[in-house]
């Protein structure tokens, strides 16, 4: 035998990297519990062994220090002591029962439920919620994509992706797919497009980013001025007669309105407003109108600033007035294993009982919770359930979320590590890492062929830290809302076969609704137990994977997959969890686009009202909000080579920027009186920070800049914690968001510059 077959150090493991959204297969090594060589999958469906520099660099997060292995208790004094399993469970479930009793089960938030790796946690915490009685809850899409959903809801009732390898024109507004992805093998396809002289690449960013260089047109539009460029080139769509009529007319209704809203933009003005030459914006119209297909991505560089629901309403109007949906290489919708969004009240949304803000896609804006919740309304939020997730850092104006979390009667929080947010909870669980459990996500958006990749464990938990799905069937059976006698039967039934067992699982969730209401905890303690070793927690995918063969039976067929009703389903799920290198499990062909519509009648709603009225206010909205005491706009929280939200605390993974610098034009570094290398403070509304200054000349005068995933506690020694970068939502407030949506303005942040004197 070779040394590749004894030598368990020699051997390739198959996971992908969890650092972004795209989870790229790769290969790994290991030796005992580290993780010693990484290289992309060639095998795997989607990246075809694609890797960024990220990717190598996922030990950081597997084996970082400060690692929960047991259960945490806080005492009256803030300290913690570890508990045992049980003594934590009980403690927990009796802690909600009690704000349950005084406060009612709506007055518990559950927060979080998955990250850029990890979204099984967030099918087995909605069966918590479920037996709770807890109906309000959030996660970072209430600050990043609420906005959009809401407009994609009123157009659509659907969600919308690109074909950005096919795609004859790429536009990135707000977007620098070189560092943030947001497809399958961006830098190939970036390059790809850059290198294809009958194709065309356009960049709408302030700063000129990686993408940026390898654009045909970059539009380097002031900061908070997205919404005057996308108008003004609409515009020119409709002065010019460039507009896809024909196709509108068969496929959309309110086209009329929305053309006529467009002819009122004065185009040279708001041209003006948002800093491009008015030439370009005309160049600009005129490919898109002349393009094949056009796919369009939006990102937190709009969704986080002035008017970014009516810029995703725009751009979005720009690329329907030229008919570029449901053709190859043009915008359409997809299948999903599980979809993120829920747009079934589009339109008609709830308002949180505690602000009067709108709830969009049931989850309640993470700018309104702390207010909420130190406030003295009677209907306040009294307790907190928080997993995966550090909201105390991710979220506006972080110390008003700690005095939040003090100001509750009660709150959990499951999770690897330590956080920011676990300092201030009652109890923190330790939650196994992503690599010590079976895993999948929900971002597939793939069109016509949609994939997924569902990994097994290549660890065994650290310590005495559990998976999610184990977490949340000991709290539901501590609840009273399982027992073993409910669950034998199914066991039974499991034993005997899918096609049994279905019909068993179906019967008991027709007669027990509490049961139903945490199926994902019944069907990993009955069908999880026939699976692999490892594979338990993915047995909620079953029910997925039956939910999918129903809706979308003939392109599960076209992937390849045989059977009818239940069977069909099954043989999905079978191949979801024994391939590590992913599936395709829907194919669909472009004109099937129009079938997945949620609307009524399968047709493009192109105008919505409300913002068709922001649309003829623009020209009486400010394009600058910038002051004389705080004459900067800084991008709070850009993302960078060596940064990925806050998954990894161990800043010895960067391999550049370890500080986090502060990038700024040398223009305004000479006008501040600042030296590369040096401090400069930087001072918000919100606060103050210090951070080392990074002269350079991709950024715009006036326009400064932080990454993300910095600021984070973390003990390099194992001795008391230090802070490493700056904490951004440190400078920023609650109160600086969308008036539609509630999402913060994190990218546009007015701002102050000293040096600071050594």
């Amino acid at each position: 035998m070779t040394d590749t077959e004894t030598d368990p150090t020699m051997i390739w493991h198959k996971t992908v990297c969890v650092l972004c959204s795209n989870n790229c297969g790769v290969e790994v090594r290991l030796d005992e519990r580290t993780i010693t060589r990484v290289r992309g999958n060639k095998a795997h469906v989607a990246s075809k062994g694609y890797t960024c520099e990220k990717a190598l660099r996922i030990d950081h997060y597997q084996n970082a220090r400060g690692r929960l292995t047991a259960p945490m208790k806080r005492l009256p004094d803030g300290s913690y002591i570890e508990v045992d399993w049980d003594t934590a469970i009980d403690e927990v479930a009796a802690g909600f029962q009690r704000v349950q009793s005084e406060y009612g089960a709506d007055k518990i938030m559950y927060y979080g439920g998955g990250g850029q790796g990890n979204h099984l946690c967030g099918a087995y915490g909605a069966g918590t919620r479920k037996a709770l009685g807890a109906t309000r809850r959030s996660n970072a899409l209430a600050q990043e994509k609420t906005g959009e959903s809401w407009v994609e809801g009123r157009l659509f009732m659907a969600h919308t992706h690109g074909e950005f390898a096919e795609a004859e024109v790429a536009v990135f507004v707000g977007k620098n797919p070189w560092h943030s992805h947001g497809f399958d093998e961006a830098r190939r396809v970036l390059k790809a497009i850059a290198a294809d002289d009958s194709r065309s690449m356009i960049v709408i960013d302030p700063r000129r980013t990686e993408t940026a260089d390898l654009a045909d047109f970059w539009l380097p539009v002031k900061p908070g001025g997205d919404a005057f460029l996308l108008a003004a080139i609409g515009a020119v769509l409709v002065e010019e007669n460039l507009v896809d009529t024909e196709w509108l007319a068969q496929n959309a209704t309110g086209s009329a309105e929305t053309i006529a809203a467009f002819a009122t933009v004065p185009i040279a003005d708001f041209a003006e407003r948002s800093g491009i030459d008015e030439d370009l914006v005309r160049k600009t119209a005129r490919r898109l109108a002349a393009a094949e297909s056009v796919s369009v991505v939006e990102d937190l560089g709009i969704e986080m600033a002035p008017n970014s629901t009516l810029i995703s309403y725009l751009q979005r109007a720009v690329w329907l007035l030229v008919g570029s949906f449901g053709k190859p290489g043009g915008m359409t919708t997809h299948s999903s294993l599980a979809p993120l969004i829920n747009y079934s009240a589009t339109g008609n949304e709830p308002l949180d009982p505690v602000s009067g803000n709108a709830i969009i896609s049931g989850l309640i804006a993470c700018n309104d919770i702390a207010d909420g919740m130190l406030s003295d309304h009677p209907e306040r939020t009294r307790a907190l359930l928080i997993e995966s997730s550090n909201p105390v850092h991710s979220l506006a104006e972080s110390e008003k979320f700690r005095q939040a979390m003090r100001a509750a009667e009660f709150s959990v929080v499951i999770d690897v590590a330590m956080t920011e947010t676990a300092q201030e909870a009652s109890y923190v669980l330790p939650a196994a890492s992503q690599y010590e459990k079976v895993e999948t996500t929900f971002f597939a958006a793939g069109f016509p062929e949609n994939k997924a990749t569902v990994r097994p464990p290549i660890l065994e938990p650290l310590g005495d830290s559990l998976p999610e799905a184990e977490i949340h069937s000991r709290l539901a059976k501590a609840l009273g809302v399982v027992t073993e006698e409910d669950l034998e039967p199914l066991r039974a039934a499991a034993e005997q076969g899918y096609e049994v067992f279905a019909e068993a699982f179906m019967g008991v969730a027709a007669a027990n609704p509490a049961l139903a209401g945490i199926g994902g905890v019944v069907l990993y303690e009955t069908l999880g137990r026939t699976l692999p070793e490892g594979m338990a927690p993915a047995a909620v995918l079953w029910f997925s994977a039956q939910q999918l063969a129903m809706k979308q039976s003939d392109a599960l067929r076209r992937a390849g997959f045989r059977g009818e009703g239940q069977a069909l389903g099954t043989a999905l799920f079978e191949a979801l969890i024994s391939n590590p290198d992913g599936v395709v499990f829907t194919k669909h062909e472009h004109g099937q686009s129009f079938d997945m519509l949620g609307t009524a009648d399968q047709r493009v709603h192109l105008a919505i009202p409300e913002l068709l009225d922001e649309l003829r206010r623009l020209p009486e909205i400010p394009s600058d909000y910038t002051t004389d005491e705080f004459p900067f706009v800084l991008s709070a929280g850009e993302r960078r080579s060596f940064t990925a939200n806050t998954v990894v605390r161990d800043p010895a993974w960067r391999k550049k920027d370890a500080e986090g610098a502060l990038r700024l034009h040398p223009s305004d570094a000479e006008r501040v009186g600042v030296e590369a290398g040096a401090r400069v403070r930087v001072t918000t509304r919100g606060g103050t920070a210090v951070a080392v200054a990074e002269l350079n000349d991709t950024m715009m005068p006036g326009h400064i800049s932080l990454p993300n995933g910095h600021g984070l506690a973390y003990s390099p020694a194992g001795g008391d914690p230090e802070i490493f970068g700056v904490s951004t939502n440190e400078l920023t407030t609650t109160d600086w968001k969308d008036p539609i949506a509630g999402t913060p303005w994190h990218k546009y942040v007015p701002a102050q510059l000293e040096a600071v004197q050594s």
